[in-house]
């Protein structure tokens, strides 16, 4: 379980870290169906980069951790629930949005879940072996 937890950790920060830059750089381009949203939601936009890049990082944190802390990767996957929250707050305000948009949502809501019990059974299997350690000597 460590091992995939430690995986999937580096994969997210990785992946947060390079669409926060991408977003940075690019601006609406970055956005399918955004390219024409003028230059308040780019503005937004590469603010938000930023910050989702920094997202990114604090992953990175995390999987650089000995044990991974099951702590923060319930926190950072937190986030990224509340944000597949407010993206299905938008489709009932606002309507449906770009497809790329819904397959964003659905990957947003599915995969805190997986984090959260990945961090619970590393979080058991460390206190067990804490407990495994304590009990030999």
């Amino acid at each position: 379980m460590a091992r995939a937890l430690r995986a999937l950790v580096l994969a997210m920060g990785w992946a947060c870290v390079a669409i926060g830059l991408l977003h940075v750089a690019l601006g609406n381009a970055a956005v399918p169906g955004a390219e024409d949203a003028g230059p308040t939601i780019d503005s937004l936009g590469r603010f938000l980069g930023a910050a989702f890049a920094g997202y990114g990082l604090a992953w990175l944190w995390a999987a650089r951790q000995h044990p991974v802390p099951a702590r923060a990767v319930r926190w950072l996957a937190g986030v990224f629930l509340l944000g597949g929250v407010g993206r299905l707050l938008s489709l009932a305000a606002e309507g449906r949005p770009h497809v790329f948009q819904i397959a964003l949502t659905v990957v947003e809501l599915a995969l805190p879940p997986v984090f959260f019990w990945l961090a619970d059974a590393e979080e058991r299997a460390s206190r067990a072996g804490v407990g495994a350690v304590r009990t030999a000597r």
